[in-house]
């Protein structure tokens, strides 16, 4: 019996900046992928025909001299879509790819992509919770692939590439056993709520605990030392809040505003979305952005217990 070829593309984008309504795409890279295989590849600089943000240039390192000969976007994009075609595209955070792509074919063939979107950040996140960061550095260092020139978009796409098929599979092993849960739903949440609530009995648990240990280092208590090597120590520090104002020129003259200040991103996107902001100050506020991710979660709403 002939095995069923499954064909997906891998790519990866380098851009002019961050706001996929604005910037450009300046450099692509994608692979075939045929039963986990990479089969043919394609990569390209794009001139994107506008400036490219000096944040954008210290990431992936490209110039606009490097890019000044390169096929402009109504050149190249024909036949980077024939290499896409209608197949599956695979790419880290890949909101991010699909988005300038989708921009850029309706700008030069006012179409929309309809392609599947598989996001191997979500999927990793999903198979690997626990670990502390889920960029595509930490998913090639997971499955022992190496690669160098990190965030140039044919060295991003390869170290993708052999990482996906082994990433999928650990995925669809986990999503074929989630899927025979489903017909336990009402058990599944149930048992979560019991767990959630062990959970909350042990953090009282341990903050009791904590609540003697703090206890026995005001009386004058010496640290503890468990037997398996670990200290009980008591540390206090002082702490003090500013008027930001008053120190808001100098946090910058000396290049520590950007360490000082944690922006509320939650409440600037709210700001941009809402229609009290002037048109101007609403576009530079979009020019400044850095990032697009989205974040998927369940909630649970408790009962009205009046």
């Amino acid at each position: 019996m002939n095995r069923k070829k499954i064909i997906e593309i891998v790519l990866d984008t380098e851009t002019t900046g961050l706001d996929y309504t604005r910037e450009k795409i300046i450099e692509f890279a994608a692979v075939r992928l045929e039963n986990g295989k990479i089969k043919d590849e394609f990569q390209t600089l794009i001139n994107p025909q506008q400036h490219i943000r000096k944040s954008s240039m210290a990431i992936h390192g490209i110039s606009e001299d490097m890019v000044k000969d390169a096929p402009t976007e109504e050149e190249i994009l024909p036949a980077i879509l024939d290499f896409i075609g209608d197949y599956p595209i695979v790419a880290h955070n890949a909101i991010f790819d699909y988005s300038f792509l989708n921009e850029a074919s309706l700008r030069v063939c006012n179409k929309s992509l309809s392609n599947v979107r598989i996001d191997t950040q979500q999927m990793f996140k999903e198979v690997f919770p626990d670990l502390e960061a889920h960029g595509l550095e930490a998913l090639t260092r997971r499955f022992n692939v190496e690669f160098t020139k990190h965030h140039r978009a044919m060295a991003d796409t390869m170290g993708l590439a052999l990482s996906y098929p082994k990433l999928k599979k650990l995925y669809h092993q986990k999503y074929d056993w989630q899927n025979k849960q489903l017909e336990n739903i009402d058990y599944l949440f149930e048992r979560y709520l019991r767990i959630q609530q062990s959970v909350l009995v042990m953090q009282s648990e341990l903050q009791d605990l904590r609540s003697v240990f703090k206890m026995h280092f005001d009386l004058g208590g010496m640290p503890v030392t468990a037997q398996s090597g670990e200290v009980l120590v008591y540390q206090s520090r002082q702490s003090f809040g500013y008027d930001f104002m008053q120190i808001k020129d100098i946090l910058e003259e000396i290049g520590a505003l950007q360490k000082a200040v944690k922006l509320n991103t939650g409440f600037i996107d709210r700001l941009v979305g809402g229609l009290s902001l002037e048109e101007e100050k609403r576009n530079t506020i979009k020019e400044a952005r850095q990032e697009l991710s989205e974040t998927r979660n369940i909630q649970i709403i408790k009962p009205d217990r009046r």
